[in-house]
This record gives structure tokens, sequence and C-alpha cells, in this order.
């Protein structure tokens, strides 16, 4: 059974939020992100409950286990300054790697 109620664990949380930063800064897409994610900070608990009322057209497609999943983390929205966070330590830990040599 799919479950929507329960808030995610601090390990399924972060897990996440990992996965997702890691998969932004890899596209390098982090400022459109960050940009979305801010402007949309005050709606995600709506938007948590616009996931759960697309879950039966969408979950087929998508999977119903990761819609119930990215409704919990949008129910909150200190996880989505959570994520912003992450995404930012990420592209920084990114840009800071070593600098290959031009020789």
């Amino acid at each position: 059974m799919i479950d929507i109620t329960t808030p995610l664990t601090k390990e399924e949380l972060e897990s996440l939020v990992n996965s997702v930063a890691a998969r932004v800064v890899e596209r390098r897409l982090e400022t459109v992100a960050i940009l979305l994610l801010e402007m949309h900070k005050p709606l995600s608990f709506v938007a948590s409950q616009a996931v759960l009322v697309a879950m039966p057209m969408l979950g087929p497609l998508i999977g119903m286990d990761g819609m119930a999943t990215l409704s919990r983390l949008l129910r909150d929205r200190e996880n989505i300054e959570l994520l912003i966070t992450r995404i930012e330590e990420q592209a920084a830990a990114r840009d800071a790697g070593p600098v290959e040599s031009q020789g």
C-alpha cells in the first residue's frame, strides 16, 4: 500500500534531497531550479496536494511510489529549503573542484 500520510523519515529525506540535488547539479540547472523552487515555495503544500490529485492519471506512467514520495517531500516548506541549500552546496563543491591545467 502506498503511504501518503506519514512524513518522510530523516533518512528518506536526506536520500531524496541528495539524489534530486545531484541530478540538478549534474545537468547544470541549479540556477533555474533554485529560482523555481524559491518562487513556488509558498505553494509547496498546494503542489503536494496537486500531485495527489494527478496520481491516478500520471501514476501508471511515472510510478505511484514516486509520486507519493514527491507529495510527501513537497508537503513541508522546510524540505524545499533543504533542497535549495543542498543544490547550492553541491554546485559550489563542483565549481571548487580541481582545475585542469592547460598545458
